[in-house]
């Protein structure tokens, strides 16, 4: 075991009431046996799925199934949420010491995990843009559970976080035709840094082999029933929480036998369930971040100590952004009288 001399207490983001987040101080244990003490350098924000816990809309019947990783405490609040960090290793077992890692963990500048649960970062990728391992295993899942063909016709609809990382992923498909679809104009300069074709909904060619649907919008799950050809499938890889969500079920629907079929990475797709583990599934997606063109989602930094009011911009919309990036200091933070004192929570 590789030692190091640590802090006492770790300070970490938690939703505490609706639309309300502040950061607090925790104790922070020294590592046992198989685990690692993890400084974090860097967070990605999940504006989706965060905001959805931020306005504590998560559902009560999958409060459950929507629990990240390493949470502490229970939906709606008191909550500590996150799954985009990369960090590198003070402590741990004999050659983890100095690894940069990903790790499915809320935002906290040191934890401690096992080492089974950390992802080592390979080289030819920055620390940066590692934030964004978990997105692109959310999209390798949905490709795993769309399953093109060579010559497919295939629409991505939303042109956001998941959405674009889909279509980017896509583009290295042997595809007859893609088209990335957005109601927003300004959203062909991003298809355009993606390389793939840019329409509006109203544009976009009909008859698809697969829709992957990922604007969590009702206009564009049914923009979604209109474009995919007969028999064809509807991937639905948006999460709508608390809202619900009318669809034209009668109309062509039956007749023309479509399929829309869920996509959640808490779950490895069907198709690889038995021969892809949680893991490996992670690794494939920080390898493929070694492309550059990832950074295009990268739209904006704060440090630490204003994620509170990140978060509150990114949800009353003063704030847009893909994946706005949280820089941590390099080193422990001064005691700060503005943090809370710590809260009792699970671990």
């Amino acid at each position: 075991m590789t030692t190091s001399q640590g802090p006492a207490t770790a300070t970490a983001y938690w939703t505490v009431g609706p639309e309300q987040g502040e950061l607090r101080s925790e104790a922070l244990p020294a590592p046992g046996p198989g685990e690692a003490l993890v400084r974090t350098l860097y967070s990605g924000i999940s504006k989706g799925t965060e905001l959805v816990v931020h306005h504590a809309s998560v559902p009560e019947c999958v409060a459950g199934a929507m629990a990240a990783p390493n949470q502490e405490g229970n939906f709606p609040y008191p909550v500590k949420f996150g799954y985009l960090t990369v960090g590198v290793v003070e402590a741990g077992p004999d050659g983890w010491a100095g690894r940069t890692v990903f790790c499915l963990y809320p935002h906290q500048d040191r934890f401690i995990v096992p080492v089974g649960s950390l992802t080592v970062i390979p080289d030819g990728v920055p620390a940066r843009r590692a934030v964004l391992t978990g997105t692109v295993e959310t999209a390798v899942n949905g490709l795993w559970e769309a399953g093109p063909r060579l010559g497919d016709r295939v629409a991505v609809i939303g042109a956001g976080l998941v959405g674009g990382t889909v279509a980017r992923l896509l583009a290295g498909f042997p595809l007859a035709r893609l088209q990335l679809i957005d109601v927003d104009p300004a959203k062909r300069a991003f298809a355009d840094a993606l390389g793939v074709e840019f329409s509006h909904p109203d544009d976009a060619l009909a008859d698809c082999d697969i829709v992957i649907h990922c604007s969590a919008s009702q206009e564009g799950l049914e923009r979604s029933l209109q474009l995919v050809g007969d028999e064809g499938d509807i991937i639905e890889m948006s999460w709508y929480a608390d809202r619900r969500i009318s669809l034209p079920l009668g109309e062509d629907f039956h007749a023309r036998r479509l399929s829309i079929r869920a996509s959640q990475v808490g779950k490895v797709a069907r198709a690889r369930r038995h021969r892809r583990t949680h893991a490996e599934r992670l690794a494939l997606a920080v390898s493929l971040l070694q492309d550059p063109v990832f950074d295009v989602f990268l739209t904006g930094s704060s440090g630490f100590a204003e994620l509170p009011d990140v978060v509150r911009r990114l949800a009353d919309g003063t704030l847009d952004a893909l994946c706005h990036v949280i820089e941590y200091p390099s080193e422990a933070p001064s005691t700060d009288p503005s943090i809370a004192q710590p809260i009792e929570a699970t671990r």
